[in-house]
């Protein structure tokens, strides 16, 4: 996660510079703090047997994240938000209640198509809708014998909304909301147990964006943004 932060502030360091700040430019990226909550709960499997006792949650996580949207009109645009996130299972009820279930690392990017409004007083809000995919990876050992957790990877539905506060030269601040619908099946290694997992992540993001010209920055474009 400390080299996501890194790489993301060399991002913006590296853009800031190279091109002038434009508040119609076609792109934007921002780096942000944020707080991941799932709305998690399972339906736990002996062998096949649901087991109507157990249940477990996924914990919360803070987490440094990345966007970048690309604007295709001056209200039509697409975002790519990607991040790294180490999460823990932990069971809540009948004989595994307290019991680690292992943690696992998840890479959940998102890709929504967005509709930005007009700004007023330059605050300018925004609406998306789009898709999850998690990747699961990394599982470690759990209260159950030492068993590894492994997650299967998952898509999910997401809708999104925002808003972006100019404060000059391109710069933004931004607080952004997403929630995501998403299931997985969870298992562990050598034991007949399994688990379907609902996740239901609901994700808040605040940060500080920089928006641009691409063009200006690999050096092609000469004419004026043409999405003001």
């Amino acid at each position: 996660m400390r080299r996501l932060a890194l790489s993301a502030l060399l991002v913006l360091s590296l853009v800031a510079p190279a091109s002038a700040g434009d508040y119609s430019g076609d792109t934007l990226v921002r780096v942000q703090g944020t707080y991941v909550a799932p709305d998690s709960s399972a339906k736990v499997y002996s062998g096949g047997t649901l087991v109507p006792s157990y249940n477990s949650e996924v914990s919360d996580a803070w987490i440094p994240t990345l966007t970048l949207t690309h604007f295709f009109t001056k209200n039509i645009a697409a975002e790519l938000f990607c991040c790294f996130a180490h999460l823990n299972a932990q069971g809540t009820s009948g004989a595994i209640n307290g019991a680690d279930l292992g943690g696992f690392w998840a890479f959940p990017p998102i890709l929504t198509l967005q509709y930005h409004f007009d700004p007023i007083s330059g605050l300018k809000p925004y609406v998306g809708a789009g898709v999850q995919y998690i990747h699961y990876f990394g599982g470690g050992h759990s209260d159950l014998g030492g068993a590894k957790i492994k997650l299967d990877d998952s898509w999910g539905f997401a809708l999104q909304g925002g808003v972006d506060v100019e404060i000059g030269r391109g710069w933004y601040l931004n607080a952004d909301i997403k929630k995501v619908w998403e299931d997985t099946d969870a298992s562990w290694s050598g034991t007949p147990v399994t688990a379907k997992v609902t996740v239901d992540p609901l994700i808040v993001s605040v940060g500080l964006g920089y928006r641009f010209n691409l063009a200006d920055l690999l050096g092609g474009r000469s004419e004026p943004a043409p999405l003001k």
